[in-house]
């Protein structure tokens, strides 16, 4: 079944600003929230589908990417994209409790509230030349960063022994009355005895202070898909901060630059090259090479070329991030007019000037000047 529009799913248009954006998304999330729905799939997909969007389009970076590629563009590619992994409940309201205000009275479908821990994403730069992008490729990287305590395996306790948190009995939260635009409603928030964990460590681990993570280092293997832009962020879940006594780790965002190359620009997924011929070239035409991603191949110059003349090398661009094609290596003819000339050469010249065709003709004005119109239309 194909995703719904985001917009379309908050009910917002593609101008929205992110405040609101967030007023959107916490009508939805309150409309569907599980504890108003008990029991009801239907409510609760929507409400995931609410959270889905939010996340995306509350990210300026994803919402760009997403206004420029759409649902293709956010997820499918080796494990890139926003909520393409698909995220639970739990989830959900570790990531956007405070949307609404915490947590409203009563369980989700007995799965309790205790606090889920997140460790923090991180974020790495990759540069890529033209040939990376046009192949798509492998990158390692030493990331330092938390990673699990290995003597208490991520729990925290040096004996492994947890006990049930007096203050809220294992639920992780707290009840209060709370007024909202209900009405006075319960409002659960996080137990500030066990930070909503519903569990206290009595002998902490002494490596890692209790705290399930310590400094480390390791290697981290991205693919990158092929036809990535300039700016495009990609994230690769679970690869970045460990988080505290065994919760969710970050992701890893991986922000692509691209290298300037010698003599190709690149213009979305078409590359541009600049051919500079001599006059003789320009007049007899001939074989040249061009430049590719790939290397150099041969282009046969017809004879009498105009300048400004575009010849085009299909498929030798770049292709799209989302398999849509790939795009074409435009050539811009220029031609070189010498700028100084010894006496035969100058002879030679003169004997040409008076010829018939070396004067251009009327069509040719006429083609020139419609050329240079349409450059201020």
């Amino acid at each position: 079944m194909s995703k719904r529009d985001y917009y379309e799913v908050l009910g917002i248009s593609k101008s929205a600003t992110a405040d609101e954006i967030k007023k959107a998304y916490r009508k939805k999330a309150i409309e569907f929230h599980p504890d108003k729905n008990p029991g009801d799939k239907v409510a609760e997909e929507k409400f995931k589908e609410a959270a889905e969007a939010y996340e995306v389009l509350s990210d300026p970076q994803k919402r760009q990417r997403y206004d420029q590629f759409g649902h293709a563009g956010m997820g499918g590619n080796g494990g890139f994209g926003g909520f393409s992994g698909g995220m639970n409940m739990d989830d959900i309201f570790s990531m956007f409790g405070d949307i609404f205000g915490g947590h409203m009275g009563g369980s989700r479908s007995g799965r309790g509230s205790q606090r889920v821990n997140r460790g923090a994403d991180l974020r790495v730069k990759v540069r890529l030349s033209l040939k990376d992008i046009a192949s798509g490729v492998e990158k390692k990287f030493k990331v330092k960063k938390y990673v699990v305590c290995s003597h208490c395996q991520g729990s925290g306790s040096a004996d492994g022994q947890t006990e049930t948190c007096p203050n809220c009995h294992g639920t992780g939260s707290v009840t209060r009355m709370q007024q909202t635009m209900f009405g006075a409603m319960q409002v659960q928030s996080p137990c500030p005895h066990c930070n909503g964990e519903g569990k206290i460590i009595k002998k902490k681990c002494p490596h890692c202070n209790g705290e399930g993570i310590v400094r480390g280092e390791e290697e981290v293997e991205v693919k990158i898909p092929a036809g990535v832009v300039e700016g495009m962020q990609l994230s690769v879940r679970g690869k970045g901060n460990a988080a505290r006594r065994g919760g969710v780790n970050g992701d890893l965002l991986v922000l692509i630059e691209e290298e300037e190359h010698e003599e190709l620009i690149r213009d979305e997924n078409d590359l541009i090259y600049n051919l500079l011929l001599d006059i003789p070239t320009a007049i007899l035409g001939g074989s040249v090479e061009i430049p590719t991603v790939d290397g150099k191949v041969k282009m046969t110059i017809p004879s009498g070329i105009q300048p400004s003349k575009q010849l085009r090398l299909r498929g030798k661009g770049l292709p799209s991030v989302n398999g849509y094609g790939t795009g074409d290596l435009i050539v811009h003819v220029s031609v070189y007019v010498p700028e100084n000339l010894n006496k035969e050469e100058r002879t030679l010249i003169e004997k040409l000037k008076g010829s018939e065709n070396m004067k251009p003709s009327s069509s040719v004005a006429r083609d020139l000047f419609r050329k240079f119109k349409s450059m201020f239309n």
